[in-house]
């Protein structure tokens, strides 16, 4: 009776510590988004410290926490995350066209250069590395830290939930300005539902290339947006 007891004590410190460092990580990455603003290369670097470094410095401690596994490739599981990010990326174009004489946009690219640091000038390194790194550092964070290895400790609802309510969360610091309350409230919950999806695709798949892909196609529409904001194309 004593070592189950100490068994469910051990599992719900694991839980409390994995929960600790999303809260954490999220919180001052969100500080940094929306109060300290550096420039775009600083926020990347503290971004890559949080999202990969404190996942990793912690699977050194826990050795439950196994990360490799999450770069396991299964080439036949990535046909229908590849089809379905091409469908996400007309559906978020389509979604553009047919809302831009309705909300007004023009906001984002003087948000993104004062806010951020984006240009025009940059804006194509940025978008490239958005497309290809940044999606996969949320990828490992959200739904490789945050949601299969929180998995193994505590219920599906409930990885489910903290991984797509904090990926949701997350991004409202750096979007802060862009849209009216109504619409931000949209797109969080759009963010969420969004965050569902990956965590589905990834629990079946036990890795982070299933929604990577997604993520990565989602950002390369949202960057042909950006591009045609600045003039570009």
């Amino acid at each position: 009776m004593r070592t189950v007891e100490i068994a469910v004590e051990n599992k719900s410190t694991k839980i409390r510590r994995v929960l600790f460092i999303i809260l954490v990580c999220c919180v001052i990455m969100g500080i940094v988004d929306a109060v300290i603003r550096p420039g775009y290369a600083i926020k990347s670097i503290i971004k890559i410290f949080l999202f990969l470094g404190c996942p990793l410095i912690y699977s050194g401690y826990d050795k439950e926490i196994y990360l490799k596994q999450l770069f396991s490739i299964h080439k036949n599981s990535l046909i229908k995350p590849l089809l379905l990010g091409v469908g996400v990326f007309l559906v978020i174009l389509a979604a553009y066209f047919f809302l831009k004489n309705i909300l007004d946009f023009s906001k984002i690219t003087s948000s993104l250069e004062s806010n951020v640091g984006v240009s025009k000038d940059n804006f194509v390194s940025v978008s490239l590395y958005i497309s290809f790194i940044n999606s996969m550092l949320e990828e490992f964070f959200f739904r490789g830290f945050a949601f299969l290895s929180l998995k193994r400790y505590t219920s599906r609802f409930f990885s489910y939930s903290i991984s797509s309510i904090a990926f949701a969360l997350y991004h409202v610091s750096m979007m802060i300005g862009w849209f009216s309350i109504a619409t931000l409230l949209l797109i969080i919950i759009g963010l969420i539902v969004g965050g569902i999806i990956f965590n589905f695709l990834n629990e079946r798949n036990k890795n982070i290339y299933s929604s990577w892909m997604v993520h990565m196609f989602a950002n390369f529409a949202i960057n042909t947006v950006g591009f045609i904001l600045f003039g570009l194309i």
